[in-house]
């Protein structure tokens, strides 16, 4: 039997990757995706091609070498926390960013529902700037 925990570890192992199918494979067609305010990709998205779109092309076209480095998984039943760093450099400054992050997963019947964001958006400001 497939656990919560399972279905997000197959995402961040997805993301490693760089497999967006896979990583979108256990996404409701109707999952909120919240991207922090002050984050490149800040919003709330709906719907994995809105996800896709908003959030994956957008850190692919501007960062170099972007990437999510998982430190913990905490299991909460339907709720799951990753924890960990995103690494890159930012194509137009040249300037390399690592910030602490925060991911908030909500899960209903095998499907990733709701994400949440949570990070040091002025660390990855100033690598922008």
């Amino acid at each position: 039997m497939t656990t919560n925990l399972d279905i997000v570890r197959a995402h961040y192992a997805a993301s490693a990757q760089g497999n967006i199918d896979e990583m979108m494979a256990q996404v409701s067609p109707q999952v909120r995706w919240t991207e922090m305010a002050g984050f490149p990709c800040a919003g709330t998205w709906v719907g994995p091609r809105a996800v896709v779109d908003n959030v994956f092309a957008v850190l692919v076209r501007d960062w170099i070498g972007y990437r999510f480095e998982l430190q913990n998984l905490i299991d909460g039943g339907d709720q799951i926390v990753g924890v960990g760093t995103y690494h890159g450099t930012h194509r137009a400054t040249g300037k390399e960013m690592q910030a602490r992050v925060a991911h908030v997963w909500k899960l209903q019947d095998g499907k990733i529902v709701a994400f949440e964001q949570f990070t040091d958006t002025l660390l990855v400001h100033q690598a922008r700037s």
